[in-house]
Formats: C-alpha cells, structure tokens, sequence
C-alpha cells in the first residue's frame, strides 16, 4: 500500500527542526571558515615567524634595558606596540580575500544558495577572521608575561591593554570583509585593504602634520624659567641642590602651535587609540625622577606610555608658562578635565568598518541585478 504525501505550495520540504536560527547560520559559516584556516599549512608557517620576529625583538629588548629601571614596563609596552604593528599587518591578509576568494574559486554561490542570509555569511567570516588574527596575539603571551613577571605594570594597565589590542585586530578584520564583499578581485581587495590601513596609521600623521602650519599662532608671550647657576659651578662634581638655586623667569616672544585644535586628527591612528586607553597607573610621571624616596633614578617611558603622553599634551595646546619643574625634567602640569580621544577613534572606525560591511552585505544580495565582467558564479 503506497502513501502519498502532498507538500504545500511553497514548502521546502526541509523538518522544521533542521532550520537555522540567525546565529546558528553564523555559527556554521564560522566553522567552515575555521577548518579552512587550520587545513592551511601557510597559516601555522605564518604563527612560526611571528614567534620568531616577537622573540628577538623582545630577547635583544631586554638584554639592553636590563639595567634600566622600570624595565618590565618598557618590555610590556614594546610587545603591545609590536604585536600591534605586526597584527595591522597580519589581519588584512586573513580577512582581505575571504568573500571574493570564495567567489572566484566558485564556492560562494554554494552558501548563497542555502537558506544563509548575506549578514550570516559576513558576521561568520569576519568572526573567523577575528579568531585567527587573534591566535597571533595568543602566541606572543608568553612575552607578554614574561614582561609582566618582571613587575611595574600594574593588571588594569595590562588587561586594557591586551583588550584593546583585540578590538583593534576585529576592527582591522571587518574593513578587510567589507572590503572584500565589495571587490571583485582579492589582489585589489588586499591591497586596498593594506591602504585604508595605512591611512589609518600613517596618514592620520600625514595629515595632522600638514595641518601645523594652519594652526600658528605669532608674535606669542611665552614665561620660560630656569634654574641659575652659579657662574663657578663644577658639573665634574655633585652640583648644588636645586633648592639652593635661584629660579629666574624671562619674557620670550615666539610662534607657537594650537594643537588642541587639531590633535582629533589623530583619534582613528590606531596606536593612538590603544596608547590612550591604557591607564598608566605606574606611581609617578613620564620623563621624571622614578620615585620620591629615591629621586635620583630616571624613568624611562616605554613606546605606547609615550605616545599616550604625547597626545595629551597636544591636546592641551601650546606652553605659554614654562616653568623650572618643566626645565628640570618633572614633565608639565595637564588639565585632568581633558576628555580621552581613544572614544572618537574607536567611533570613527567603527563607522568605517560598520559602513564597509552594510555596503558588502547589499552587494552579496541575491539574485543580482548587475555583475562585472568575468565574475565566477559557481
């Protein structure tokens, strides 16, 4: 006795069970991207040189700061600031190619046939390009605790520090998705990809550099004081304390810069946006004596400390009262009112990624309307 079984207009035929939810879809997108890139011989060779390049930097590091005070901190900052410069640019090679390097081996049409919507497929291939920019930065972790072992770093410091570096490798990753949704080619994608990267590291300088001349301000009254020595002193001995020194003031008239007015320019580089972030509780200032009980050690600052510094400072404008502590290396007095500028960069990328992946998720839209010439279908 045979049954037949009629399937209402529209059916699919497919059990109920068997659907996907929204991040179910993203989920098995995101495993296929995954066992791709652990297939991939060319990825592990890529986490062996990266071990190798993070390990002798950091190994030559620390043989010439050793005897430098606050050591542990100027490692830790070299390792962020490095596994930041390398990871910028690792990441648009994990993310560049993945919608049309699919295309153009024909097997985008496979996914875009089943029931995946087009931001399933961009959230599980951005996610997977995430995970794998984010192994790089697993592999250095021993240096990074290595530095940490050797104290002067306090754990805010390093878990912002490592939290904003992965924030960084995701945005990185979804401009390159975005980017490659909407190219046709993978070697233009890449390298598009690579520039908008660039522009964001080194064209924010670029620019704000540019800027210096629009932004002078002549003929400025600036206080500059100093400590006065005696006209007999000998360097070649201990010299008076500074207590016992006259502090004389003068009246300079010279250009100067605004650059409170222009320093915003700088909120999308990405160094500056994880420098920024970091709080820097490590006791005392940059560029001064380490400590009170022992004011005679100088502190060196690291690579990421200093540049955190420096933007503060170009946020709080030109110096018209430079005073002896200044002189003498105690670092200048910033207003504490000063609003961070890591929140506007992290804002001004996210826009960018955000608007990359919304036009690379219209363009994966089927059926088509238009193709380029030459593009795969499957």
């Amino acid at each position: 006795m045979s049954v037949s079984i009629a399937e209402q207009p529209g059916s699919t035929g497919a059990s109920p069970d068997l659907a996907l939810t929204y991040w179910g879809g993203v989920k098995a997108v995101f495993g296929l991207e995954m066992r791709q890139r652990l297939r991939a011989r060319a990825w592990y060779i890529m986490l062996l040189v990266w071990f190798v390049v993070i390990g002798l930097v950091f190994l030559l590091a620390s043989v010439t700061t050793a005897a430098t005070f606050g050591s542990g901190a100027i490692l830790f900052d070299l390792v962020v600031g490095f596994v930041l410069f390398f990871g910028l640019l690792v990441a648009p090679g994990l993310s560049a190619n993945a919608v049309n390097g699919d295309r153009a081996a024909g097997t985008l049409a496979i996914l875009q046939i089943t029931l995946l919507t087009p931001g399933q497929i961009l959230w599980g291939k951005w996610l997977a390009s995430w995970v794998a920019s984010l192994a790089f930065l697993l592999v250095s972790t021993p240096f990074i605790f290595w530095a940490l072992a050797l104290g002067g770093v306090n754990p805010a410091e390093a878990f912002v520090s490592l939290l904003m570096l992965s924030v960084e490798l995701g945005i990185v990753s979804a401009i390159g998705i975005g980017i490659s949704s909407l190219a046709n080619r993978p070697l233009f994608s890449i390298v598009t990809t690579y520039m908008v990267v660039a522009l964001l590291g080194i064209g924010t300088l670029i620019t704000f550099g540019l800027s210096y001349a629009l932004i002078e301000e002549e003929n400025a009254e600036v206080t500059y004081s100093y400590l006065d020595y005696p006209a007999d002193t000998d360097f070649s001995v201990t010299p008076p304390p500074e207590d016992q020194l006259e502090c004389v003031t003068q009246t300079q008239i010279q250009t100067v810069h605004h650059t409170e007015r222009t320093a915003w320019l700088l909120a999308a580089n990405p160094f500056v946006i994880v420098a920024d972030a970091v709080p820097y509780g490590r006791g005392f200032d940059v560029g001064q004596m380490s400590e009170p009980a022992n004011a005679d050690v100088y502190r060196q600052p690291g690579i990421m400390e200093s540049i955190s510094e420096g933007v503060r400072y170009l946020q709080a404008g030109p110096d018209y009262d430079i005073s002896c502590d200044e002189v003498q290396g105690y670092g200048r007095d910033l207003p504490e009112d000063r609003f961070p500028i890591w929140p506007l960069g992290l804002v001004l990328q996210s826009v960018l990624a955000g608007g990359l992946l919304w036009l690379g998720q219209r363009k994966l839209v089927t059926p088509a309307r238009r193709l380029a010439q030459g593009t795969r279908i499957a």
